[in-house]
């Protein structure tokens, strides 16, 4: 059994929102996912927020969105809009994506 299939799974997708876009939160997002094994991917949205999709187990995916109510030095993070779902098969590995 696979160490991504050894607890429950989860999908968690968010958007963050505050001064989070030109001070490398994706590029954080993503070293940190990685870091925990979580499948999924991030992207800025042309409205100024960071949207992230992660799939994982449920302790991991809590970890990841610690991370996210802070994000990297710079960051400023205002909130995080969260929803929580069945795992659904999000790409492995973590991905950045373009802008949408």
């Amino acid at each position: 059994m696979s160490e991504r299939a050894s607890a429950e799974s989860r999908r968690l997708h968010a958007v963050v929102r505050g001064s989070v876009q030109g001070v490398g939160f994706r590029a954080t997002t993503f070293d940190e996912a990685r870091r925990l094994g979580l499948a999924g991917w991030v992207r800025n949205r042309v409205d100024g927020t960071v949207e992230v999709l992660a799939e994982g187990a449920e302790p991991k995916l809590n970890l990841f969105l610690a991370y996210l109510r802070c994000g990297p030095l710079g960051a400023r993070v205002a909130g995080v809009l969260e929803d929580w779902s069945e795992e659904q098969g999000a790409p492995l590995p973590f991905q950045v994506k373009r802008t949408e």
